[in-house]
C-alpha cells in the first residue's frame, strides 16, 4: 500500500542499497569513484536520512502534516540537487575526447593541500576522472542509474507533498 510512512521507508532503504552497491562496487569491484560519483553519494545519504528523520517523526506523531510537507520538500530539494550532479556527470561521460577536462589531482590530495573552497569547485565541477566510463548496464553508466534513482526520489517526493497538502487537517 502507498502510504506515507512505507514512502518514507522505500526512500530510506532505497538509499541504504544504493551506497551499499556503490561501496560494493569500490571495494569489491575495484571502481574507483570520481569526484561527482563522490558527490552523488552525499546526496544519496541526506536524502536517505531526511527520509529517515520524516519516518521515524510521522510513526512518532501520525497527524504531522506540516513536517512532512517540510520534509518532503527538503528530500525534494536534495534529490533535484543530486539529480543535477548526474546530469552533469553523463553530460561530461558524453563528451567527444578532445573535450574533456583535463584530470586533476586525486580528491584526497585536494583536500589535503588546497583551500576548501578550491577543492569543493573541483568536487562539484568534475574533470577528467568523471568522463570515463567504467561500468554499465543495460547501455546506461552509473550516473545514468543514480539519476534514474533521483528521479524517482523526487517522484516520490512530490506525491508525499502533493498528498500532505490534500490532506484534511
Amino acid at each position: 500500500m502507498l502510504t506515507t510512512k512505507n514512502l518514507l521507508l522505500a526512500m530510506w532503504l532505497g538509499a541504504i542499497a544504493l551506497i551499499l552497491t556503490a561501496l560494493y562496487m569500490q571495494y569489491f569491484m575495484d571502481l574507483v569513484p570520481c569526484a561527482l560519483c563522490m558527490t552523488q553519494r552525499v546526496f544519496i545519504i541526506a536524502v536517505g536520512v531526511i527520509a529517515l528523520l520524516a519516518w521515524l517523526h510521522n510513526c512518532a506523531k501520525p497527524s504531522g502534516h506540516v513536517h512532512l510537507k517540510v520534509y518532503s520538500f527538503i528530500t525534494l530539494i536534495l534529490a533535484a540537487i543530486g539529480g543535477s550532479f548526474s546530469a552533469r556527470h553523463i553530460w561530461l561521460q558524453s563528451l567527444p575526447e578532445d573535450l574533456v577536462p583535463a584530470c586533476g589531482p586525486s580528491l584526497g590530495y585536494l583536500i589535503e593541500t588546497v583551500p576548501f573552497a578550491e577543492a569543493l569547485t573541483v568536487l562539484l565541477q568534475g574533470d577528467g576522472h568523471c568522463a570515463e566510463v567504467s561500468w554499465s548496464f543495460l547501455g546506461l553508466s552509473i550516473p545514468s542509474w543514480t539519476l534514474i534513482c533521483f528521479i524517482g526520489f523526487v517522484i516520490i517526493n512530490i506525491f508525499i507533498f502533493y498528498r500532505e497538502c490534500r490532506r484534511p487537517r
